[in-house]
Order: C-alpha cells, then structure tokens, then sequence
C-alpha cells in the first residue's frame, strides 16, 4: 500500500527561513491549514531539537481550519561557511472520531496512516542595504518647528500638515527675510521722524525764551530807573518847600 500524501497545507512548503543577525532569538512561523471534512493530528519534530523552540509542536486542527506554529531559534555564532543541516518534519494523522489520548493514538498509528512533510532551515544573514534602510527606519522624522506642523487644535496651534519639504522651507526663509528688511526700514523711518520732531521743536523753545528774556530785562529796566525817578521827586518837594519857607 502506497504512503498517503500530506492532507495539510504548508505555508511555507518547503523552507523555513530565518533572518540574522543570529545574537538574539530569531522567530519565523508556520502556517498549517486543514482543508479536509474530518479533524487532523499534527506533530512538528526537528533534527535539531536543542537549537528551537516550536509552540505548539503538536495538537489537533479541525476541518478547515488553520493553526500558525512559532518556530523560535535560539542565539548562536553564525558561520556563513557553514551550511544548515537542520531540517523539520510535520507529521499527521486523521484523528479518530472518539480520540482520547493523542500519545496513545500515535503509538497505535500505522505506518500507513502517518502523512508527514520535511522542510529544510534555510539562515539568511542581511545584506549592507538591509541594515542601511533599517537604520534609517528607525531614525525619527525631523520637525522644523511644532508650531508650524501642529493643527489648529494641536499644543501650539500652528499651521496644519506634514513637515515642511526643502522647498517650502526656502520659500518660508525668503519671507522672513522680507518681514525682517521691512522691519527695519520701518524702524529707520521712525527714527528719521523723531529727529525731524526735534528740530522743528528748537526753534520754537529759542524764541519762547528770547521773548523771556526780553521781558525780562524790561523789568529790570524799570526796576532800576525807579530810584533815579524818586530822587527827582523828591529833589522837587524840598525845592517847593524852601521856597516856601525863604519867601
């Protein structure tokens, strides 16, 4: 009697690969779907039992459904020299309709009724490219300014949208420089203005206080031909009154 063919469907098929660097646990996973009408017992074995770890690595799937195994590799020092040997291999039988001890039923299982399929580890270390692009990946995006890329309900509210491209952000310079050139001829003119205000005050404050001054020394003037005035009087009224005396 010919050995019956796997009834489950692997995915992937054939290989299970695993990407480096290998200094950490490395985790790649196996889909197994049952596209048949009746229950399927699986079992995953390795040839390399010490080096992974396979959760579940055994169970049953019912009909049509799919069950994902995690094949864990454990760290170890990689030698691109070396090629993988390590191969796994996933067993099957159709469960019986009163099945209670798996172990049992294996250890009942004929040969005949076992379907099993072999896939081969296959270790791929990455390439320059792939650790560049990683990097880069990881490398936060730069913001200008939060208060240019926050919406309007954003903690600053700026302008909504992305980050500002190379070209937007000559054009945002250039109108900076503008507001600022304007900004300072505006402050020349006002300066300009101020001193202009100046001196067209100074001539009025020299008048205010020439016409002060003359003023008063008028009053000065006056004060000082005051006495000379009172000796003329009274060089009068003793005049009158000898005259009168005398006569």
């Amino acid at each position: 009697m010919s050995k019956l063919e796997q009834i489950l469907v692997l995915d992937p098929p054939n290989d299970l690969r695993f990407k480096g660097p290998f200094t950490d646990v490395v985790t790649t996973n196996l889909r197994l779907k049952n596209p048949s009408d009746r229950r399927v017992c699986f079992k995953v074995k390795t040839t390399a039992p010490r080096r992974y770890c396979v959760r579940p690595n055994s169970g049953i799937i019912d009909a049509g459904a799919t069950v994902t195994i995690s094949v864990m590799l454990q760290p170890f020092d990689y030698d691109p020299n070396e090629k993988s040997k390590h191969k796994f291999m996933v067993q099957t039988i159709f469960a019986s309709p009163n099945v209670a001890e798996m172990e049992a039923m294996w250890k009942d299982a004929r040969p005949d009724d076992l379907m099993d399929s072999k896939l081969r580890c296959v270790f791929d270390m990455p390439s320059e490219n792939d650790i560049v692009r990683e990097v880069d990946a990881a490398k936060p995006v730069p913001v200008l300014n939060s208060s240019l890329v926050d919406g309007p309900a954003g903690p600053r509210g700026g302008l909504s949208g992305p980050a500002l491209d190379d070209t937007e952000m000559r054009k945002l310079l250039e109108e900076c420089k503008r507001l600022q050139a304007e900004m300072s001829k505006l402050s020349e003119e006002n300066r300009h203005l101020k001193d202009d205000g100046l001196r067209a005050r100074k001539p009025i404050w020299s008048e205010n206080v020439m016409s002060n001054a003359s003023a008063l020394i008028g009053r000065e003037s006056a004060v000082s031909s005051l006495p000379s005035l009172l000796v003329v009087i009274a060089a009068i009224f003793i005049g009158f009154f000898l005259g009168k005396f005398v006569l």
